[in-house]
């Protein structure tokens, strides 16, 4: 009976220590294993056996967020032995850095990393989430105070690629890569944010006038190709009408010469036969009428006597001569 309670009590702590020896790593996950206090493994994902006692995982600091009561989080860090290999994000509180003209702001910022040597994540740094916050506010405030205000608020992406490198270059040998930095807020003091709405305000009321002074030169500027095109029309307008009022000048001419040549033409016809010349007969009746329009009018005793008087009744006695040679019909 004794020898029984023997045999199953070094069977249980056969199983104990077979337990204790067994270890089950997460995917992402990794723990180093010392042997007597010395590095002897790095243990990879899944079912890993130890010998108990002899080897233990080596414990390190980890950074880890925690709600409070109050609803808000904070953050802890608490001893593990478990080395997570996934990127994590590190969101670090503001703090106050000073621009290179001497305005003091605050920022916060976001830091991605992943752990890529587990070896020298624990052996070459005491505490890598403390090394890591301190060595990214250094940074900041050093890669900020080479800058201006303006360029700060403006200058977002090249900040991010400064501290990234310079980062990523620092902890290299704390096995550690850096992915990216981002800046979340850049809080200016109240009287420079003052300042800046002011500056801001009177820039859109630059850029509102601008814009109504363009609007204002456009208009003027459609306006007068309106009136210009409008003369143009009206003088093109006025052209044409000059043009054919020419025209209908031209036709009447022709049509009174036509008509006139018509009537030389059948008293021509008339005198035929008779000593008597068109040309003289026409011009004596031309000389009448105008004398007729000179002698015309309402109380008018002036008696006009041509100077060629003879030349007149020479004419006036062809006309004699046309009607008395004219033979009756």
């Amino acid at each position: 009976m004794g020898t029984l309670v023997i045999v199953g009590l070094i069977a249980l702590i056969a199983i104990i220590f077979a337990l204790m020896g067994l270890k089950i790593i997460q995917q992402g996950e990794t723990k180093v294993i010392e042997r007597l206090g010395k590095y002897h493994s790095t243990l990879p994902s899944g079912i890993n056996i130890i010998w108990p006692v002899i080897d233990k995982p080596r414990r390190i600091y980890v950074r880890y967020v925690r709600e409070g009561f109050d609803g808000e989080n904070r953050v802890m860090v608490r001893m593990s032995d478990r080395i997570d290999l996934r990127e994590q994000v590190y969101d670090f509180p503001e703090q106050s850095v000073i621009t290179k003209d001497n305005v003091t702001t605050r920022i916060n910022a976001l830091l991605y990393f992943q752990i890529t040597d587990p070896f020298k994540a624990v052996y070459e740094i005491d505490n890598l989430p403390n090394a890591i916050e301190k060595l990214t506010q250094t940074t900041l405030r050093n890669v900020i105070g080479e800058l201006e205000l303006d360029e700060t608020l403006t200058s977002r992406d090249t900040i991010n690629s400064k501290l990234r490198a310079v980062l990523d270059e620092a902890s290299n040998k704390w096995g550690v890569k850096v992915n990216r930095v981002e800046l979340q807020d850049i809080t200016p003091p109240e009287s420079v944010r003052d300042a800046m709405e002011q500056q801001m305000q009177a820039e859109r009321e630059r850029r509102a006038k601008i814009l109504k002074a363009e609007g204002e030169k456009t208009s003027a500027i459609l306006q007068s190709e309106g009136e210009k095109e409008s003369q143009i029309n009206k003088a093109m307008a006025d052209k044409e009408s000059q043009i054919l009022i020419a025209e209908g000048e031209a036709k009447a001419k022709i049509l009174q010469a036509e008509a006139e040549a018509a009537a030389i033409a059948k008293i021509a016809e008339a005198i035929r036969g008779s000593q008597s010349d068109p040309a003289s007969y026409m011009l004596a009746i031309k000389y009448i009428d105008t004398l007729k329009e000179m002698v015309s009018g309402k109380d008018n005793k002036t008696v006009y006597l041509p100077y060629e008087a003879t030349s007149m009744l020479g004419s006036i006695g062809g006309i004699k001569d046309l009607f008395t040679n004219t033979p009756s019909k």
